[in-house]
């Protein structure tokens, strides 16, 4: 069996297939895991949403605790970092990291870089030792995990070889972190064409559909294979 966390990070409540104003993301977060259920119902999904419940933002109380040898924390600063530690707890479970991750404003929603900023732990997520030879950082969250990245955004043209690739931060800016930690096996699947609403948006959504349910399928069998 294997265990799916599914991250929303919009700040829309709902999926754009549902009401007018909905999330694109959203949208293709559950249309990943409605055919990942489909194919595999045993798995256990985690569910958090950062877009409508955000971490709290790192502070220096927070940085004070986590730079703490956990034997010399006092109660305090446990209490500073128990939300951080339910979300590296969910993370280190999960075999695959379904991540809803609309750009706002050429990069990820501020809700989601809260989130990263509570997932970068040393000494849980990754090791440090400044007399440890040649690089004195090493990732420490397990091997195998798969990160997916859903994205939508208002304009086109933020892919690979692009006309805007050099303005997309979104997923850059969440691959650089998690490869941080240890999750270098990536998949990202994006709408486009949201400030225009028209057919070419209906096509970009039913485009990034077909590519995620795809994906689900090309996963959910690897998974079989592997166990």
């Amino acid at each position: 069996m294997a265990t799916i966390l599914h991250i929303d990070s919009s700040a829309r409540s709902g999926g754009s297939d549902e009401h007018r104003f909905g999330s694109h993301s959203r949208r293709l977060t559950r249309t990943f895991v409605d055919k990942w259920r489909s194919i595999r119902p045993d798995d256990e999904i985690i569910y958090r949403d950062v877009g409508i419940n955000p971490p709290k933002p790192v502070t220096g109380e927070w940085i004070h605790a986590a730079f703490t040898k956990p034997e010399e924390r006092e109660p305090w600063m446990n209490a500073e970092l128990e939300e951080s530690d339910r979300l590296v707890d969910e993370l280190l479970r999960a075999d695959v990291i379904v991540a809803g991750v609309p750009m706002y404003n050429f990069g990820p929603p501020a809700q989601f870089k809260a989130y990263i900023d509570n997932i970068v732990r040393v000494g849980r997520t990754f090791g440090f030792d400044r007399n440890r030879q040649g690089v004195p950082y090493w990732p420490m969250v397990p091997a195998g995990k798969t990160l997916v990245i859903l994205s939508a955004r208002g304009d086109y043209g933020y892919g690979p070889g692009e006309r805007l690739e050099d303005q997309n931060h979104v997923e850059p800016g969440v691959r650089t972190p998690f490869a941080y930690l240890g999750v270098t096996d990536v998949h990202s699947v994006a709408i486009e064409y949201d400030e225009f609403a028209d057919e070419r948006l209906q096509a970009s959504i039913r485009s990034a559909e077909r590519d995620v349910e795809a994906l689900v399928q090309h996963l959910g069998s690897g998974l079989s294979k592997a166990a």
